[in-house]
């Protein structure tokens, strides 16, 4: 039998590598599943299990709500500023797992007045790898915005005149710091969540729901847990 055969009768999870993946793995144990190899030091993209019925799939963290929409993943874990940028079409997100959290954040050169820039009616040149939140965030304040989309290296649209201010996910604020950025303004809270493609859901209901109760489950013992400290 094909793998993609394979693949097709048994579950799919898609996972991006990092953070989410490593902060996957404890729910996935406590699920009773076991992955067979690091993607970190592995080249492989489809990832045994301890289980015959479930694969992962390693794809870009942008990408996972994309395979999970159209079937190429029955389900995966996806932060909700992708699922923003995404759309959420074509999904279920059943659970957030309070996991890989951070904030989606303003950030300025430290000499910057963000108070008069963002007066009612001014304009701003933004850049961001999160144009929709980001124009939604400014217009709510009356400010026109200039976006610029940007893949990585944020801190350095302001450093070189780029764009008067980043839109970027914040964790510790390092590397803000580190390049003479100050966090001005929050936008919203950041955690991944659990989604499911909706024909899976239907088809596979079978399968998927011990999964997913056993995910939820996990996190509801991480949250507690977190929660207590």
């Amino acid at each position: 039998m094909s793998q993609g055969k394979e693949m097709s009768q048994g579950l799919v999870l898609a996972l991006s590598k990092g953070r989410i993946f490593d902060q996957t793995l404890p729910l996935l144990r406590e699920a009773g599943i076991q992955v067979a190899e690091d993607p970190e030091v592995s080249r492989k993209l489809i990832l045994a299990t301890n289980r015959p019925d479930l694969r992962i799939i390693i794809v870009r963290a942008s990408d996972v709500p994309t395979y999970v929409q159209y079937g190429a993943a029955d389900f995966g874990v996806a932060g909700k500023d992708v699922l923003q940028e995404h759309g959420n079409t074509g999904l279920y997100q059943p659970i957030d797992l309070h996991i890989a959290k951070c904030r989606l954040s303003v950030a300025v050169r430290k000499d910057f007045d963000y108070a008069n820039a963002i007066r009612q009616g001014a304009r701003l040149r933004v850049a961001s790898k999160y144009v929709q939140v980001a124009r939604e965030h400014f217009a709510k304040k009356g400010v026109h915005v200039d976006m610029i989309k940007l893949y990585g290296s944020m801190e350095l649209a302001p450093l070189v005149g780029l764009a008067d201010v980043i839109v970027d996910l914040v964790d510790t604020g390092n590397t803000l710091r580190a390049n003479g950025l100050v966090e001005v303004e929050q936008i919203q809270d950041i955690t991944s969540r659990l989604i499911v493609n909706q024909a899976s859901m239907k088809l596979k209901h079978r399968q998927l729901q011990p999964v997913l109760h056993a995910f939820k489950d996990a996190s509801s013992a991480h949250n507690c847990q977190d929660e207590a400290l």
